[in-house]
């Protein structure tokens, strides 16, 4: 596809960002704790290796899309130092948003605009020169060729994110920041779209990530942040994320109904599902499931069978979180 044409790539990180700091005015007549303002960001510091696919997690209100419009020159940072691409973004704030593009999670462009108009108009917008825009190579890139000349108003939910992303890649960015690019849309065209960051990223381009599918950051990410309550409490390449998550899931059915559950300390959670199936959750490091399985035993239960579930993304956000995603 080789849309990307970036400077030479260097041995220096994608995106820096070192003691990154946010805090929000207070309203006014604030007062007690209030008028110090919101912190947003309390000193975040983490690289996104250039090349990679990063995912940057966390729940709502945990300061991702804070860090974002940061980046993309719509938030003023209170303190600390952020590099796109080596131009930190307030010494030389033009090459660092021409270094970076920007999906956002809502439609921004004019309705009544064909797909090739809204290219060529962002095009215009970073000083491409016409005979260097590249909008119709984009649209084949996003599977949007045929939809050319149509309005944008009429495309459907994932034609018009594709567009988005066709759009943050006008100006040949060498960064590509999604954020939550698949919200609000269907299991088909996620996995389209999943598709076009993957080809992106082995035509050059390093993502950034932003997302609420936990799935969709373990099968994407080759590394993962996560933030909560405006600090970075994990940077780890996405498998031992996943490795950090001691507990593990068997789900036992029984050859009768279950009148109560077992009472075991060892068992750090136990739910019947049905009368005839029971789910324990244990610490894979202290015990191992021929462990639990006997304990279900001891309490007269005859077994019948039994499935396992190792650990996945979603169990080390729980963990490192409180939450769910």
């Amino acid at each position: 596809m080789a849309l990307v044409m970036a400077s030479d790539p260097t041995s220096e990180p994608a995106i820096r960002i070192e003691n990154l700091t946010k805090r929000y005015a207070p309203p006014p007549g604030a007062t007690g704790a209030e008028a110090e303002g919101k912190l947003a960001l309390g000193g975040v510091s983490f690289d996104v290796p250039e090349g990679s696919i990063f995912g940057l997690l966390g729940p709502n209100g945990a300061g991702k899309s804070t860090l974002i419009n940061i980046l993309a020159g719509l938030v003023n940072k209170t303190s600390g130092t952020a590099e796109i691409w080596g131009f930190d973004i307030d010494q030389q704030r033009r090459n660092a948003s021409r270094a970076i593009g920007i999906v956002p999670q809502e439609i921004v462009f004019d309705p009544f605009f064909t797909p090739f108009e809204v290219l060529e108009n962002q095009g215009g917008f970073y000083g491409v020169p016409k005979a260097l825009r590249r909008s119709e190579e984009l649209l084949e890139a996003v599977r949007l060729a045929d939809k050319r000349d149509a309005y944008a108003r009429t495309l459907s939910g994932g034609m018009k994110r594709r567009l988005l992303v066709a759009k943050a890649m006008v100006h040949s960015p060498p960064i590509l920041v999604l954020d939550e690019p698949t919200a609000g849309v269907d299991v088909e065209l996620r996995r389209q779209l999943w598709e076009l960051v993957s080809e992106l990223n082995r035509d050059g381009v390093t993502v950034v990530l932003t997302t609420h599918y936990l799935e969709e950051a373990e099968e994407l990410c080759d590394r993962i942040a996560i933030i909560n309550h405006g600090a970075l409490i994990a940077n780890k390449p996405t498998q031992e994320l996943i490795e950090m998550a001691r507990d593990k899931v068997v789900r036992i059915e029984l050859e009768a109904d279950m009148a109560e559950l077992p009472k075991e300390e060892a068992f750090h959670r136990c739910e019947l599902l049905s009368p005839r199936t029971l789910e324990v959750t244990y610490d894979r490091d202290a015990m191992s499931a021929g462990q639990v399985l006997a304990m279900v035993q001891a309490h007269g239960h005859t077994i019948v069978d039994v499935t396992t579930r190792e650990a996945d993304l979603e169990d080390v956000f729980v963990q490192l979180t409180g939450t769910g995603a």
